[in-house]
């Protein structure tokens, strides 16, 4: 197994090192946010075109409580005070199935701190979101085959502003739900809690999987009292996180078959957002990870990917007709208004709050264990970058690789606001680089990132 806390001191005790580092991140964290939250409003108070009152959160200002507020405080005191502990001593499928309940009831507590219509009934029900359109799909082969021809804005028959920004799938899983008697509002957002805390399972799976055993229980406690779960209940992003994290989670067990249905799961998610073209930078990280049958793997996920791609083009949507209006619908609406020069590192605010302060701090320990475990050059390049990924091992490589899908993501211009939930599915995997923190620091590093998303959900409401 791969250990990947610090080593106990001569008197058994985890030694917390490197403080004023973390505090110096803390202090950049604290400083982006502030200049984010004072430049919006300056922005705002002009007019300029944020098109988010609360910027970096989409979001308008108002203080509140609801009946989900004690709920929600007395989740994030339970795992604080027992989360990181238990994790380290309860049987692996006891612990899995743990996280997953704990994980919903904190997403289900932070959701009706709204209020049951506010936080969930009424969720996903205005204008903008995929259940305006569900009662008008009579005939899905019909809506896969004329899917593209309705993207583009300002005719008749456009679609509402969520639906026309993705591919079909992310609208055929609410029609299908509807068709199996799950229809309305409350349903729905019942759905993207359930399927959107199975995170709290996947993603310490993969390391698992990975031989990172030790990781995968340090990280669970993050992923229960992660921040983003403000967005998660309820919201289509985290039915998106959910099926990406599987998707993964296949391709790191071992097993042909697995990694099929992990290629097919992610050419799912491919035609759920054009943004996760970028989950292959994780994908091809999982697959370098693995230690037997790398290339068998991919070469079958591959085709996982390409048999659900074909199937939506057989079907009459072509994902790269769909991502070139997309493009064009994205400037139709408010991107046009947006400034990037504003958006561009105002993002990273938004991210911060979504995947909690643990998150700098976390990374700088990443980044110093990568430069400490880099190998020497010598030998091919193949063996070379072999070795390098072996020393890396998945509490650092994945981190990474889900940072630069995010940095690709902020750069390309076409994810100006909004990012709390639409990265969601890439938050999970930044926060495996908290399997480095100092186990004796863990406590308190939960309760900050609790402290967080109560202090989002209390002082904003937060839109879809």
């Amino acid at each position: 197994m791969t250990s990947t806390t610090a080593p106990p001191t001569a008197s058994g005790r985890t030694p917390t090192r490197r403080r004023p580092g973390d505090l110096l991140v803390l202090g950049v964290e604290a400083t982006l946010l502030a200049a984010a939250v004072l430049v919006g409003a300056v922005l705002n108070a002009r007019d300029a075109g944020l098109h988010a009152d609360a910027a970096p959160l989409y979001a308008t200002w108002g203080p509140h409580v609801g009946w989900g507020s004690p709920a929600a405080v007395l989740v994030a005191v339970a795992v604080v005070a027992w989360g990181a502990r238990w994790a380290r001593t309860a049987r692996w499928g006891l612990l899995l199935v743990a996280a997953w309940l704990t994980a919903v009831a904190w997403t289900l507590s932070l959701a009706l701190v709204d209020g049951w219509s506010a936080g969930l009934a009424e969720r996903l029900t205005p204008q903008a979101e995929y259940l305006h359109e569900v009662p008008r799909i009579t005939d899905i082969p019909a809506m896969l085959a004329g899917f593209t021809d309705r993207i583009a804005d300002f005719q008749p028959d456009s679609w509402s502003t969520h639906t026309a920004g993705h591919p079909p799938g992310a609208l055929l899983i609410f029609v299908w739900l509807d068709r199996i008697g799950l229809g309305g509002g409350a349903a729905a957002a019942l759905a993207c809690v359930l399927v959107g805390a199975t995170v709290a399972v996947s993603v310490p799976v993969t390391l698992r999987a990975l031989g990172a055993a030790d990781a995968a229980r340090a990280v669970i406690p993050f992923l229960v009292l992660l921040p983003g779960a403000v967005w998660v209940g309820a919201s289509a992003d985290g039915i998106f996180a959910a099926v990406v994290a599987a998707g993964l989670a296949l391709l790191a067990v071992r097993g042909r078959a697995t990694a099929a249905a992990g290629g097919a799961l992610l050419g799912f998610a491919l035609h759920l957002s054009y943004g996760f073209l970028l989950v292959g930078v994780l994908a091809l990280a999982v697959l370098a990870l693995r230690r037997t049958h790398r290339w068998g793997a991919l070469l079958t996920a591959g085709a996982g990917v390409a048999a659900v791609t074909a199937a939506f083009v057989a079907a009459g949507f072509p994902w790269w007709v769909g991502y070139q209006l997309v493009v064009e619908r994205y400037y139709q609406g408010w991107a046009a208004d947006r400034p990037y020069g504003y958006w561009v590192w105002a993002n990273l605010a938004a991210l911060l709050l979504s995947a909690g302060p643990v998150l700098g701090p976390a990374l700088r320990r990443v980044l110093s264990t990568a430069r400490s475990r880099w190998p020497a050059p010598q030998g091919s390049l193949p063996s070379r970058v072999d070795a390098a990924v072996r020393a890396a091992g998945p509490t650092v490589l994945l981190p990474l690789a889900a940072l630069v899908a995010v940095l690709g993501a902020d750069l390309s211009g076409l994810s100006k606001a909004e990012v709390e939930r639409i990265w969601l599915p890439f938050i999970v995997w930044l926060l495996v680089a908290a399997a480095h923190l100092p186990a004796g620091s863990r406590r308190w590093w939960l309760a900050a990132q609790a402290a967080t998303a109560l202090a989002v959900n209390h002082l904003v409401w937060t839109v879809s």
